[in-house]
């Protein structure tokens, strides 16, 4: 069996989405959608729950105000709970971004490192200089590989001794060397094409730069490409073969960069976490630090709203708005923890196993 077709081939499809087996609502909700939607949600949740469990009791909550103090107890444990747990955030973020703190020579070292890559990326894409916006150097990236792409298709014409691709008689596995050469290459073609689109004017900040870059599937096609030029070699012109290791050149360095954009982009989230964090802290505590102070009166909130009582109301808004720190924490958490899980190696590695078929063929 051959992997090294199309997706219909029983290989990883290209986009995140599709590669995995996450409902596309669920990542959504994960990647795409709004940071403060995602954390507004479940705070709306609470504050209906609360509301609702408030009107099953039995046991009015002015009753249970009357006898005991739950609001204050309540309220203690989370003011407490928004100190112990802002003040921990700040601090794995400082941990974090303390990377940036470092020696001369430290520094001097990343500023080579930096500038090395950034030549090579250059001589790939034979400019003088690579593009110094990340959106833009990712997107020239992309296009340097498409454009790879379409030189092992110009080096098969001239051969002229491949098939026509997509043939719909003739199955991936059993095509000749070259169409197969021909099928791999149209599709990192398309990939990089389709990104390269989907990055033309974005501003790094937003998720929508990390996010198209993650549907440039480049670790496989890393392994297709090695895999074509090494099981092929005796079926393929030198010309096949030299396009073949130069578009292999291009789809290494794509890696390294995006892992250096992500790297950046999780930095700029921390930052904003932490940020977001604070401002979400301060009604969180004036809301904790009211309700142990002013209700612990029953007859501090009277009267009803639409059939619901007042003080229940305000001990549910007290809630929500003492949880909004961990909601706004939660949201920034759940898509940098998907991002992630979904890119922990490097390289031509398939950790996700449901993206390819359990009979990967390596050895012929």
């Amino acid at each position: 069996m051959s992997n090294t077709g199309g997706p219909s081939a029983g290989e990883p499809d290209d986009t995140m989405r599709e590669r995995g087996t996450t409902s596309r609502a669920k990542l959504r909700a994960l990647l795409d959608a709004d940071r403060r939607v995602v954390a507004a949600a479940p705070l709306v949740v609470v504050f209906c729950s609360v509301v609702v469990l408030g009107q099953l009791d039995p046991t009015p909550l002015r009753v249970a105000v009357e006898s005991s103090d739950p609001i204050e107890t309540l309220a203690q444990g989370l003011l407490t709970a928004i100190i112990t747990g802002v003040t921990l955030v700040v601090t794995i973020n400082q941990l974090v971004l303390s990377r940036e703190l470092g020696p001369l020579g430290d520094q001097r070292d990343r500023m080579e490192g930096s500038m090395n890559f950034r030549e090579d990326v250059a001589d790939l894409l034979d400019a003088p200089v690579a593009p110094p916006e990340p959106s833009a150097f990712l997107r020239a990236l992309a296009e340097g590989i498409a454009s790879r792409a379409r030189a092992v298709e110009a080096t098969l014409d001239a051969d002229g001794d491949a098939g026509e691709s997509g043939d719909a008689d003739k199955d991936a596995s059993d095509a000749d060397p070259p169409t197969r050469v021909r099928e791999f290459a149209e599709e990192v073609e398309s990939n990089a094409e389709a990104v390269a689109e989907r990055l033309e004017g974005r501003q790094f900040g937003t998720f929508e730069v990390l996010s198209a870059a993650l549907d440039l599937n480049y670790s496989w096609k890393i392994y297709q490409a090695a895999r074509l030029r090494r099981v092929h070699d005796a079926d393929l012109s030198s010309e096949t073969k030299t396009a073949l290791s130069e578009l292999r050149d291009a789809l290494e360095l794509f890696g390294p960069a995006r892992e250096h954009v992500k790297t950046l982009y999780f930095r700029w989230e921390l930052v904003d976490l932490s940020r977001m964090m604070f401002y979400a802290a301060v009604p969180a505590l004036v809301a904790s630090i009211g309700a142990i102070l002013f209700l612990d009166d029953p007859t501090t909130v009277t009267g009803a709203t639409l059939g619901v009582s007042n003080l229940l109301l305000t001990v549910a808004f007290v809630v929500a708005v003492s949880l909004a720190p961990f909601a706004v924490l939660a949201a920034a958490v759940l898509r940098i923890s998907t991002v992630a899980k979904r890119t922990l190696s490097i390289g031509p590695f398939v950790l996700r196993s449901e993206t390819r078929e359990d009979d990967l063929d390596w050895e012929s």
